[in-house]
């Protein structure tokens, strides 16, 4: 129990760790450079079907204006006015979230003479001076400038919201989100190339559907921070949300397999697990036949796996379950952060968006589930060796004999099938046995017993075996055939013992070799045959 309660508040203390962290890097990160322009935006509608007209900025005007951008898709339009003070490099790019299909930039001076244009986005196969990133550079004088910021996207994760910055305060905001995603992609490429070999091996539907999850995470967040289209040129937008639709029923399949949730054991949380997969069933169908809808079918099938997770994880853990427990620790570490980065907001970091969140919440989630699994995986070891355990001390008890602790005719047996043409067996009778007993009782005659088999084990070494055969019997096997040297064990032995204060002992012993007989059954019977013959000689 305290080795649980070390490793759940390790854990705690690691998702603490990491949100603080997260938070406080954030808020360092959110203060703008005191030379960056600010801008007040006027955002505005328009269709779909319809293209801003460049040549004429201040037709904007005449656009309907809307308050905030919907999140299922469409057209929009910011406009703004801004100064800059100093002149040298400046860059656009948009906060809050970098799921944009694409958009184009518009800079006029204070004449409304169009002076500068950028286009971009992850439909757009424009190139990208930053790294994982929208921003575009800009060369610009000291002046009074407008901004228009067209932005088209089938979906939003978050309102894209432009901003601007001087080059040298950019590229230091950027550094902790990008040293975020590079760092959480390592996570889930190791983590998924490792599970996923590992369920190859194993076979278990645990590390199957662990596997599968990571996957399709690291597709979803390659996706939406630009590497698939920067590095691989792949510029289908939809690769973006659609992966989390088949992550949430993933998720709920492998939380039934990491709980151990069955119809026969959990017949509630069973049916509610099938309940939550028909569900998320039904979001995924909905968004795939409205295209629109398929990030907030995605944003809602995380709460419902998240709830499932947390109601089922409650559930185990109130009947006992230790990896139920410590599901739980890691759920609630993914909460924290998953709930920044499923709930629509604007953040007032500038280079930290809704998707970093998202990224943060998935990699530490994975790490924990991670210390999840080897506990539930050392759990299945540690029993499976006890299991064997009992096996061996079952067998060991099944050829051992209880009174001298030697193996017993069972072991013989076995050890006999391994004969070749070369060994020997030895019978042995012990002379007196039932004296001892008549006269000193059975405990007296049972430390013969052992007395004997205790020395005559000790003397043969590696060179042989004794087994008790039953009552006053013995055998030994020479898998050499040296009869010599066990005969002259014998003899010393039972020296010893009379010197030990058995001094009526004595044994007397047959030997066969294996090229005498044709199978094991007469090699016991001529051994046994020539111990009597012997013990008949010894009493004459």
């Amino acid at each position: 129990m305290s080795t649980f309660f070390s490793f759940a508040r390790f854990k705690t203390l690691l998702s603490l760790s990491l949100l603080l962290w997260l938070a406080w890097s954030t808020h360092a990160y959110a203060q703008v450079s005191t030379e960056a322009p600010t801008i007040d935006w006027q955002l505005y509608s328009i269709d779909d079907n319809q293209r801003f007209n460049e040549d004429y900025p201040e037709g904007v005007q005449y656009l309907p204006k809307a308050d905030n951008i919907s999140l299922v898709g469409g057209h929009y339009l910011y406009a703004g006015d801004f100064s800059v003070d100093k002149a040298g490099y400046y860059v656009i790019d948009f906060k809050n979230t970098s799921a944009i299909d694409w958009f184009v930039l518009y800079l006029y001076d204070s004449q409304n003479t169009l002076i500068a244009k950028a286009e971009g986005g992850i439909g757009n196969d424009a190139d990208n001076p930053f790294f994982m990133r929208h921003g575009r550079k800009f060369d610009l004088p000291a002046g009074q400038y407008q901004l228009i910021a067209e932005v088209n996207s089938p979906y939003y994760i978050a309102q894209p919201e432009p901003y601007i910055n001087r080059l040298d305060a950019y590229q230091k905001q950027i550094r902790l989100g990008d040293a975020i995603v590079l760092i959480g992609i390592g996570i889930f490429l190791a983590m998924g190339i490792y599970y996923g070999a590992l369920s190859f091996v194993s076979s278990r539907k645990t590390e199957i559907f662990y596997a599968l999850f990571i996957f399709s995470n690291l597709l979803f967040n390659s996706g939406a921070h630009l590497l698939l289209s920067q590095v691989f040129g792949w510029h289908n937008f939809y690769l973006v949300s659609f992966p989390i639709l088949i992550s949430n029923l993933i998720y709920i399949l492998f939380v039934m397999r990491l709980l151990e949730i069955h119809q026969a054991k959990n017949k509630r949380l069973y049916h509610l697990g099938n309940g939550a997969l028909a569900l998320l069933a039904l979001f995924a169908l909905y968004g795939m036949l409205n295209p629109n809808w398929i990030n907030e079918m995605a944003r809602f099938g995380v709460w419902v796996f998240l709830l499932y997770g947390l109601i089922a994880g409650i559930g185990r853990s109130m009947q006992g379950s230790v990896v139920a427990r410590l599901y739980l620790v890691a759920l609630s570490a993914f909460i924290g952060l998953a709930s920044m980065a499923t709930i629509p907001t604007t953040l007032s970091s500038n280079s930290i968006n809704v998707e970093h969140y998202g990224l943060a919440a998935i990699a530490v989630e994975i790490v924990l589930l991670a210390l999840v699994l080897t506990y539930q995986v050392g759990e299945l070891y540690r029993e499976r060796m006890n299991i064997l355990l009992r096996l061996d001390r079952s067998k060991k008890m099944a050829h051992t004999d209880a009174a001298t602790q030697i193996p017993n005719r069972y072991a013989l047996e076995i050890a006999l099938a391994s004969f070749d043409q070369h060994s020997s067996l030895i019978y042995i009778d012990m002379d007196n046995l039932k004296y001892y007993n008549d006269r000193y009782g059975h405990a007296k005659g049972d430390e013969m017993l052992a007395m004997f088999a205790k020395l005559m084990l000790k003397g043969l070494g590696n060179n042989g075996c004794i087994y008790r055969v039953g009552g006053d019997e013995f055998a030994v096997t020479c898998p050499d055939g040296n009869v010599t040297r066990v005969e002259l064990l014998i003899t010393r032995v039972i020296e010893q013992m009379q010197e030990g204060g058995f001094k009526d002992a004595g044994a007397s012993y047959g030997v066969a070799y294996m090229h005498e007989v044709a199978n094991t059954s007469d090699l016991k019977h001529l051994a046994d045959l020539r111990m009597y013959e012997r013990k008949q000689q010894r009493q004459n």
